[in-house]
């Protein structure tokens, strides 16, 4: 049992959208994250997922519920400010962004059996989560 530097964590990777645990508590996994540019449109079908900025500005975007008409067949974009978190339920399709080319450093909570992309398989998919 000992402390972690969070700021000293991000200084061990560089690589962008590539996680890296470092805790584990109980079935649950805390990852750290550099995120740069657009990601991948995924769901996780049976675990939510925490994420909180570190640093920077995340743009979480949502596919637009059938129900709501205003929004049909759109996108909705949740804006995440340093500081703060946002919960996105399990089966809701999302894909984090970044935008002006700028890096955010985000901590994610997320069961240890969460799939990076859910079901979907991409070039930016990751099976491995180096622990720091």
């Amino acid at each position: 049992m000992k402390a972690i530097n969070i700021s000293n964590k991000f200084t061990k990777f560089s690589v962008n959208w590539h996680p890296h645990q470092i805790a584990v508590v109980d079935n649950m996994q805390v990852i750290l994250a550099k995120l740069k540019g657009e990601f991948v449109w995924h769901s996780h079908e049976n675990e939510d997922e925490l994420f909180h900025v570190i640093k920077g500005t995340l743009y979480m975007q949502f596919r637009a519920s059938s129900s709501n008409a205003a929004s049909k067949g759109g996108i909705r974009t949740e804006i995440v400010k340093e500081g703060e978190i946002i919960v996105v339920p399990k089966g809701v399709e999302h894909n984090p962004c970044t935008k002006n080319n700028e890096e955010v450093h985000v901590l994610l909570f997320e069961k240890l059996d969460t799939a990076h992309t859910g079901k979907v398989k991409h070039e930016k998919t990751q099976t491995e989560y180096p622990k720091i």
